[in-house]
């Protein structure tokens, strides 16, 4: 009787498995567009990639869907990858049903989960159920208002100490100097977590170099090659198998992830140690690592392993450094192109004898323009694009206007089924003419001035000052204080004492070259992230 040997047994189980799992996508592909509600979209512009290319290489993807909007409505289905398609929400009533019932209805797929963990762990991004509300009520003291107050004095340090640098740069070039503003936002965030979180100065505002500095500083998603384009294609049906393809992009990602866990154990190390010289009733006991060492040590529900707490530290350093550096960049290059709101901002704060409390910070009445100009930047520069998930049970979503199906129905409510992959486009709803008004792509401060008096669309859309920036339900930014104080801080500092100008004129254009997540911006013409500003002396 012939045997099998053990490469053709390995050939013969991978290839019933490759069947198998083909067999079951096409399966649930069939089940999601027969009982989806039809939706009217754009026609495929590609036969393999959709429009799956386009939207991510192009800077101007929010006038892409601000089209559609206008030509398909509210809720509309974009043809993507390997034939599939997305459903887009902007419908407020259906935007609101979604971040409400995520993640128990819509949740991350296998293939964004996979991704995600593949470079930071299983953070509080992936993580779903009693796992995801045992993370957060775990990480949540320290975002509290108590904790975001005690960080206010960090904040303010960073500040201070690129304020002295900045000086000296200015002080020693005739009163004016080209400063790359962008690589010294991205030393505040970085110093400002390590040291409000976790009690660690990495010291890139002194000029000291680190490992979790550079590679923040330097990861950046080049132009994929045919391999990374092929495992991109095939990680849809078969995420777990291809995120192990021996290619650049996975490479990449690899080493990341090996450097942060690194980074994150030798971090954890030393601040063990210091807790234990420094006693109970320290600092670090109620900083997010001091959070996190206890939940590692407690017995009870709240227990998390070393590598649960190596990957929250992950998760916090990185979204802390990258979010908070780019809406630092935003916010001066929107100063830079509109000198005369500039120049409000500057005589609001130069009322102040010395640094604005917590309280002066937090609120919206006593500090109102750097108030509206910092909601102003988050609306127009959303650092996260928009919400992808996927449908994990059949479900309902509601509508707020009645809309026309592809078939010529009118329909108040969709039918989601299982398997479907749904999105909310978070800088093309804070952007949308619809809510804002036709000079909603403007930047325009006073705007949320008139939304205390005024009746706008905009207030439809349930979230923190109707914006999507932060979510919204139960995956809301569990920093979203912390980075709101911080980002003021550094903007109250920086204002009162600089000046800032285009090089070649307050019209130069402004690219967007895309980071990790993110998509950052840098003056055209340069390369990387370079966001170089003439830097005058008030």
């Amino acid at each position: 009787m012939y045997s099998l040997s053990l490469s053709e047994t390995a050939v013969v189980s991978t290839s019933i498995l490759l069947l198998y799992t083909s067999v079951s996508w096409f399966i649930s592909r069939y089940r999601r567009l027969r009982l989806t509600t039809s939706l009217p979209g754009p026609p495929r512009v590609h036969w393999l990639w959709g429009w799956s290319r386009v939207i991510a290489r192009s800077d101007t993807v929010n006038d892409i869907y601000d089209g559609w909007i206008r030509e398909y409505g509210s809720v509309f289905s974009v043809p993507t990858m390997l034939w599939g398609r997305r459903i887009l929400l902007t419908d407020p009533k259906a935007v609101t049903h979604f971040y409400a019932h995520d993640p128990v209805i819509y949740g991350q797929g296998e293939r964004g989960k996979v991704f995600v963990e593949s470079f930071l762990g299983k953070t509080l991004l992936t993580a779903g159920g009693e796992h995801h509300k045992r993370l957060r009520k775990t990480l949540s003291p320290a975002f509290s208002m108590a904790a975001v107050r005690r960080a206010t004095e960090v904040f303010y340090d960073s500040a201070h100490k690129v304020k002295t640098h900045w000086q000296t740069i200015v002080d020693s070039n005739d009163g004016e100097a080209i400063i790359e503003v962008q690589e010294w936002m991205n030393h505040v965030s970085l110093d400002t977590i390590g040291i409000a979180g976790f009690g660690h100065d990495f010291g890139s505002l002194d000029g000291k170099k680190s490992t979790i500095a550079e590679m923040l500083g330097s990861f950046s998603i080049q132009r994929p090659t045919l391999l990374d384009l092929i495992v991109i294609l095939l990680s849809i049906p078969f995420p777990n198998v291809f995120i192990h393809v021996p290619c650049p992009w996975n490479r990449r990602l690899s080493k990341f992830r090996r450097t942060m866990v690194e980074a994150a154990q030798e971090l954890l190390a030393t601040t063990k140690q210091e807790a234990k010289v420094l006693g109970s009733g320290s600092a670090v006991e109620k900083s997010m690592i001091g959070l996190l060492i206890k939940a590692e040590s407690t017995s009870g529900s709240l227990k998390m392993t070393v590598e649960e707490v190596t990957d929250q530290m992950n998760l916090l350093i990185f979204a802390g450094y990258e979010t908070t550096s780019i809406s630092l960049t935003w916010a001066i290059i929107e100063l830079a192109r509109n000198p005369h709101k500039q120049a409000e901002l500057r005589a609001e704060v130069a009322k102040f004898s010395s640094d604005a409390t917590y309280e002066q910070l937090a609120s919206s009445s006593v500090l109102p323009c750097l108030d509206v100009v910092a909601h102003e930047v988050l609306r127009l520069h959303a650092p996260l694009f928009e919400t992808v998930r996927v449908v994990k049970s059949d479900d309902i979503l509601p509508l707020s206007k009645p809309i026309t199906t592809s078939a010529g129905d009118l329909v108040d409510h969709l039918t989601i089924a299982k398997g479907t992959d749904i999105s909310v486009p978070i800088s093309t709803i804070n952007c949308s003419p619809e809510f804002w008004g036709p000079d909603a792509k403007e930047f325009k401060p006073s705007r949320w001035l008139d939304l205390l008096t005024k009746d706008i669309p905009a207030k439809e859309i349930q979230c923190h000052r109707h914006l999507l920036t932060f979510s919204d339900g139960p995956r809301t930014c569990i920093g979203k204080t912390f980075a709101l104080v911080e980002f003021k801080a550094v903007l109250f500092v920086l204002i009162r004492t600089f000046m800032f100008e285009f090089p070649r004129g307050s019209d130069s254009a402004i690219e967007c070259q895309r980071s990790i997540f993110f998509k950052r911006p840098r003056l055209a013409g340069e390369e990387g992230f370079r966001v170089p500003l003439r830097i005058r002396r008030v």
